[in-house]
């Protein structure tokens, strides 16, 4: 808080925490009134729709919004035109007065020729606010009998009628029927109808996604059996190659389970919002009639499951694929164990045979140092003879041998213990 009483310091995002409870009120709708209502996707990002509403803005004289705005009125003839940026699509809403018949023609809507979209539309609404009276209830007549709903609110107070079907203009048609309702009363209704049908329409984009997977899932499940038939039967000759497969299909699952991750996340929440709006409704049937949640019950909630099956079937294909590259390399960890024990004993053979090798190499270096020496040391003996000293050389030169085979060897013997030790250390 800035000023006050309690002027303590206030969070980055208090604000916009505060303010996003009042962000989208209700639109107070007088009756008659219309509301027409474009969905987009917006691929492109928050440029694109910056880009729309700046050129709606300078079309009416006034300022376009900010580049981070989220939502956006603009005063339009003699109604308005909402704008609102959800996260993957946003909205564009004109309501104003209702033409003089039910269905006529809107005049000063603002999705003329000179209206650029953001993106591809993925739902149209028109939804049309009149008093119920008796000549107000025969547009009920105008919608398909096989697909419409009729469904009384607050008490009898309103109704919300539809087909869910699509007029000239590509719009899905709804009749708010009114006795005495407040403007804002009638707003949230209108709101809350226009929701469900945007919602119901996203969150159906995830079954054409659904099915496509569904055949690439059959053939990895396939695959699969394929190859544990073929482990069943202990190939193990055969498990790099079965390992190669299955890490291939592997990576196709991953693929298409990351390429829908979203998608399917988003359909969940979308079909969670129609039906948290269909409850908000309290609806019940009129007589003769079913209800919005009823029918929307028969025709969303199996494709819903139909989704949420392709993301069960994800899951457990996944914890079959890691199974089984699990035994996979434990056959293949098993033969690696096999392998670096054969080397190891031929390791250990080798230096067998190469110790009785060093063994005798220094046997024969020790004689033949020693031959060396006493043939050196009989030499001297005769030297020593020639010099007039009483020395007998043959005997000398004997007595001399395991002298110096005594010597080499334990001098050959200090040095082996030398290196044993620097290796050891």
């Amino acid at each position: 808080m800035a000023k006050g009483s309690f002027g303590f310091p206030v969070a980055r995002d208090r604000p916009l925490a505060l303010g996003e409870v009042h962000a989208r009120p209700n639109p107070l709708i007088k009756s008659p009134g219309v509301i027409v209502q474009l969905a987009f996707m917006t691929d492109g990002g928050a440029s694109v729709d910056n880009a729309v509403l700046a050129e709606l803005s300078r079309a009416r004289g006034v300022a376009a919004p900010q580049g981070d705005a989220r939502h956006y009125v603009l005063s339009w003839g003699t109604g308005s035109l909402r704008w609102e940026r959800h996260t993957e699509f946003s909205t564009y809403s004109y309501d104003g007065p209702a033409p003089e018949q039910y269905g006529g023609d809107i005049t000063d809507h603002p999705f003329g020729d000179g209206f650029s979209p953001p993106g591809s539309l993925i739902s149209g609404v028109r939804l049309e606010v009149r008093k119920w009276t008796e000549l107000a209830e025969r547009a009920v007549e105008t919608f398909d009998a096989a697909s419409l709903c009729f469904s009384e609110l607050d008490n009898g107070a309103a109704a919300a009628i539809t087909d869910f079907s699509q007029d000239k203009d590509g719009l899905t048609r709804i009749l708010l029927l009114e006795k005495g309702l407040t403007p804002a009363r009638v707003g949230a209704f209108a709101q809350r109808l226009i929701e469900i049908e945007t919602y119901r329409t996203l969150a159906m984009l995830a079954l054409p996604l659904a099915n496509s997977l569904s055949p690439q899932m059959r053939r990895i499940e396939d695959g699969l059996t394929v190859i544990t038939q073929r482990m069943r039967q202990e190939a193990k000759s055969e498990s790099d190659q079965m390992l190669g497969e299955i890490t291939a299909l592997a990576a196709e699952l991953e693929a298409g389970a990351a390429a829908s991750l979203y998608r399917f996340g988003a359909s969940r929440a979308y079909d969670g919002i129609v039906q948290e709006r269909i409850a908000s409704l309290h609806e019940k049937a009129a007589s003769g009639y079913g209800t919005w949640g009823a029918f929307l019950q028969r025709r969303l909630a199996p494709a819903m499951r139909t989704c949420r099956s392709i993301e069960e079937r994800q899951a457990n294909l996944s914890r079959k694929l890691v199974r089984a590259t699990a035994l996979l390399r434990s056959w293949a960890d098993l033969e690696l164990q096999r392998q670096n024990s054969e080397l190891l004993a031929s390791m250990d053979r080798r230096a067998r045979l190469q110790l009785r090798l060093q063994q005798t190499v220094e046997g024969l270096s020790v004689a033949a140092v020693s031959y060396y020496l006493v043939g050196l040391f009989g030499y001297i003996a005769k030297a020593a003879k020639d010099a007039g000293l009483p020395v007998n050389p043959s005997l000398a030169t004997g007595l001399s041998v395991p002298v110096f085979v005594f010597i080499i060897w334990q001098v050959v013997r200090r040095i082996r213990k030398h290196h044993s030790d620097t290796e050891k250390v």
